[in-house]
């Protein structure tokens, strides 16, 4: 049941006053950042939407026009400032030779100019704005190939676009070599295949790309606007960096690498080009405190780590870098300018994970640490320091639960009940929904929305059916969220309005393609069927597959038994119950769910043996629901 107002709403008098005050303590009169995101602006696409061959729209810069002029009270005077900025959309020269697009996809596409053609560095997170960017680069600098490939790290937005820019045929031709770090196709399948259908589902709140653009909608995501709707590919890489100092060259254009894995990306690196004087940051460096645990969800990232590389990076190259740019946000020009911003990046990673420790060890709990430790004031002074993505609140409670888990150590949080049925008792101790409604109804009034939220979370998962409750807490998010300085927080709190005013939008951007699947090893493949296992279902099952590759000479043996499905590639005396042969570029079918006889039939997988157990092992897989709710129960 949905609330009956699906109205956005204005600002509580208390968020307008918060807003203000916020204009006056922070240094607005600061304009650099915004001559430097103008700066070596060629040309633009006029209008600057991208459509898919179905003619339905995947990107649509043109919705942040709205993005001018004095800021509005339901939105944070800081977020506002940063969305006007990465809202700057073109084909940028940053230096002779190396061009960006920005403003076409959550993140930004490189080209560098070689001997022929271009080297593309991180071609966007889809096909038709990858293709887009290409075509604005050619508009104004001529119809050169592409002779290269480059990814960065093994984020989506970071490769899911190449196939708008080259071809799979090129590449296996040797036209186009694919550059990628260490361990980057393992890590960029595995990431969009294992929790894929979750983090999909709440990146859809995290980037909010199905709320209306606007004052009093999405104004952006710290990092760059929203993610597009568009395909998604992948090509596998035919080049692996492994070691920092590696050099290589393509098409004339000298390239020496910075491994940093476990920094903003499992797979990491960062690339100077010597003989322009230029240095890509890859992610490690942007215009913004970035996120330490992804909002989506992700495996805990390092800032040890993190800190400890860009240190590296200074020591590296910063004596022979003229301009610094990252694959989001804009270019840093001048080599003091350059030591300074990583500096300071450096410091705020290091600091956070220091000062996180130094406070579990007398005893502080994550959100005790969350709530009290605040940055140094020159980093706080310093615009790319801001929690435009990242916040320095969740990241320190990242930084708790890379060293301490989930538990902190009270045994009250050992065995805690569901939220459904904490929400019943707490409900009931304070009296019954229509009471808890009415007190949390002058918690909003008074402006406590933290509380508010609380209170009210507990009543619709109580009684999810209590309209007024609904409402409330709809309009409290709402709030929340035009208070929010961080773009991925005021999309959660929006989006969490939408679904209890409007119902469950979907999930916009699917990253789990059938690209990402084809390029799915043996194993991560496996592993993938064993994660759908409906175990109880499965609990009473044996069942043994073969799997013989004839193009790889790889041999796998299956075995369901006590609910889980496990591998092993050890050769085995006893028959399997069925045996699978097939290619390696052929087997991903099954991650389809092509398990019955005729479908693998027709996928090119010859089977051999007992094909019931086939539809038996298809009867317990459990694919995961990509429209779960997130705020109600």
């Amino acid at each position: 049941m949905t609330s009956s107002s699906s109205a956005s709403k204005p600002a509580q008098p208390f968020i307008a006053r918060q807003n203000a005050a916020l204009r006056e303590r922070l240094p607005f009169s600061d304009t650099q950042d915004f001559q430097d995101a103008a700066r070596g602006l060629i040309g633009r696409r006029e209008p600057n939407a991208v459509t898919a061959q179905d003619g339905h729209v995947v990107w649509d810069n043109d919705s942040y026009s709205f993005l001018t002029g004095e800021v509005p009270e339901t939105v944070n005077p800081s977020l506002w400032r940063q969305s006007q900025l990465v809202a700057e959309h073109g084909l940028f020269e940053v230096v002779e030779g190396i061009y960006q697009v920005r403003g076409l996809d959550l993140s930004n596409v490189t080209f560098v100019e070689g001997t022929t053609g271009i080297v593309v560095i991180d071609p966007l997170l889809s096909t038709e704005t990858a293709a887009a960017a290409l075509a604005l680069y050619r508009e104004h600098r001529g119809e050169r190939p592409v002779t290269g490939v480059v990814y960065t790290h093994s984020h989506v937005d970071h490769f899911a676009g190449v196939k708008g820019v080259t071809t799979q045929d090129d590449v296996d031709a040797g036209r186009v070599p694919v550059l990628a770090p260490e361990g980057f196709i393992e890590h960029a399948v595995a990431e969009n295949v294992y929790a894929g259908t979750a983090m999909a589902r709440r990146a859809a709140y995290m980037y909010g790309a199905a709320l209306a653009r606007g004052p009093q909608g999405q104004v952006g995501a710290g990092l760059g606007q929203t993610t597009a709707t568009g395909t998604v590919s992948l090509i596998a890489p035919t080049l692996e960096i492994t070691t920092t100092g590696q050099e290589e060259t393509v098409d004339g254009v000298r390239m020496v690498f910075q491994m940093a894995p476990d920094t903003e990306a499992p797979s990491e690196m960062l690339i100077h080009f010597p003989d322009l004087r230029a240095l890509c940051t890859a992610e490690d460096a942007t215009h913004t405190l970035h996120n330490l645990l992804t909002l989506r969800g992700a495996v805990v990232r390092d800032p040890h780590n993190w800190s400890r590389y860009l240190t590296e990076t200074i020591d590296l190259f910063a004596d022979s870098t003229d301009v610094a740019f990252a694959s989001h946000h804009w270019p840093t020009w001048g080599q003091e300018n350059i030591k300074r911003f990583l500096g300071i990046q450096r410091d705020l990673y290091g600091y956070l994970h220091d000062q996180t420790l130094r406070l579990i060890n007398k005893g502080w709990t994550g959100t005790e640490i969350a709530e009290h430790l605040q940055l140094p004031p020159a980093l706080e002074k310093t615009w790319s320091t801001h929690g435009y993505y990242g916040s320095v609140s969740h990241n320190l409670k990242a930084v708790y639960q890379r060293y301490m888990g989930w538990f902190d150590g009270n045994p009250a949080h050992l065995w805690q009940h569901t939220p459904t049925e904490a929400a019943k008792r707490y409900v009931d101790f304070m009296g019954g929904a229509d009471t808890v409604v009415d007190k949390a109804r002058a918690s909003f009034e008074s402006g406590d929305l933290r509380w508010a939220a609380e209170v009210l979370n507990h009543v619709v998962f109580a009684r999810p059916d209590h309209a007024a409750a609904r409402e409330l807490l709809a309009d409290t998010y709402e709030q929340l969220g035009y208070g929010a300085e961080n773009g991925t927080w005021r999309n959660f709190y929006l989006s969490g309005t939408a679904e209890l005013r409007q119902g469950q939008f979907g999930t916009p951007t699917v990253t789990a393609s059938a690209d990402i699947i084809a390029n799915l090893s043996p194993r991560l493949l496996f592993d993938a069927l064993a994660v759908q296992i409906n175990g109880p279902k499965a609990w009473d099952e044996h069942i043994t597959i073969a799997v013989a590759l004839t193009d790889t000479g790889e041999e796998y043996r299956l075995r369901l038994a006590n609910g889980v499905l496990t591998h092993t590639a050890a050769p085995q005396r006893d028959a399997a119950d069925v045996t699978l042969t097939t290619t390696s570029r052929r087997l991903p079918a099954l991650a389809l769910g092509k398990l019955m006889p005729q479908a693998l039939a027709d996928a090119g997988i010859r089977t051999d043996g007992d094909t019931s157990v086939l539809e038996r092992l298809a009867a317990v897989l459990d694919p995961g629901d990509s429209d779960f709710p997130i705020v109600t129960p």
